[in-house]
């Protein structure tokens, strides 16, 4: 790197899943068929969203939202993963590591937010029907979309730009198979206490703050349902929040697995397990949750490819 913020070292090497070349092998198909299902499953409610004039709405205009940021998620993470795998390149740039870490922090601290807002969202449909057109408004809508991503932005264009001005002299062999802020700060030269700062900050607002507020949702939520009473009516409002609520829960419990427990030992290779859980299966999975359980977007679906229906 140039000599104006010192840094000595011009590459990092990024740790292996395993030297066997027939797990390398197996792991390699494995991620790459959930790269292709999150790029198809994602790709397919981007479209049957944009095309479909019934899912012109707050629901579906969150999820379209959620696609997009599942698909830049991954994208930042698998196909360097691949090449790791397939070709055993486990070196990345300086520059390339700041790419990685720039575009993941950005999409997990907005799919948070997004959280969030998508929760907020089904708080309203089920606990305020009748106001629902009325709160619920494309303004307000627009407004959440544009708070996201510009939050997202902020946030690890702080992290990104504080880690532009540490020194790295060596060693340059970073504890885990992708660049994040954690691991690359263990590697600096340099005082790291207000990037260390920032990151706590940052998790208290995106991941505590967002994970009570949804909470919080949901605890309204499940009390509207559970006032209802006829079973078809409960079963009908809960539907309405099952998917999201399936893949809230998936989402925070690794995210909470993998920032909260003791990074030490075998707390550190499960670590390393639950990323690929919330980098490469949460987007493949997510798309399945939302069509499989839900009969707008099936509907939808088969009227946008009947063919293949």
């Amino acid at each position: 790197m140039s000599a104006g913020n010192q840094t000595a070292v011009v590459e990092f090497i990024l740790q292996e899943f395993s030297e066997d070349p027939l797990v390398r092998g197996l792991l390699s198909i494995i991620f790459l068929l959930l790269y292709l299902t999150a790029l198809a499953g994602n790709g397919l409610i981007l479209t049957v969203v944009t095309l479909s004039p019934g899912l012109h709405t707050p629901m579906y205009f969150f999820l379209f939202n959620l696609a997009i940021l599942d698909i830049v998620c991954t994208t930042t993470v698998l196909p360097k993963l691949l090449e790791s795998l397939m070709f055993q390149v486990d070196t990345i740039s300086f520059q390339g590591c700041l790419t990685q870490l720039f575009f993941l922090t950005w999409s997990l601290g907005a799919e948070l937010l997004l959280l969030t807002a998508m929760a907020f969202d089904r708080y309203v449909a089920i606990c305020q029907p009748l106001r629902y057109g009325t709160i619920m408004s494309w303004p307000l809508c627009a407004l959440l979309a544009v708070a996201v991503w510009t939050f997202g932005v902020v946030n690890t264009s702080v992290h990104t730009g504080l880690i532009t001005k540490l020194t790295f002299c060596g060693p340059n062999h970073i504890q885990h198979f992708l660049c994040e802020a954690p691991s690359l700060l263990l590697l600096s030269c340099s005082p790291t206490l207000l990037n260390n700062v920032m990151i706590i900050i940052a998790d208290v607002y995106f991941g505590v703050v967002n994970f009570f507020l949804t909470l919080a949702s949901y605890g309204y939520i499940v009390a509207s349902i559970l006032r209802i009473r006829s079973a078809s009516g409960k079963r009908r409002a809960f539907s309405t929040c099952s998917s999201h609520l399936l893949v809230v829960t998936w989402y925070y419990s690794t995210l909470i697995y993998t920032y909260f427990l003791p990074g030490s030992g075998a707390s550190m290779e499960n670590g390393k397990v639950v990323t690929v859980l919330y980098t490469a299966v949460s987007p493949a999975v997510n798309p399945l949750i939302y069509t499989l359980r839900n009969k707008d977007v099936k509907a939808a679906l088969q009227k946008v490819a009947p063919s293949s229906w």
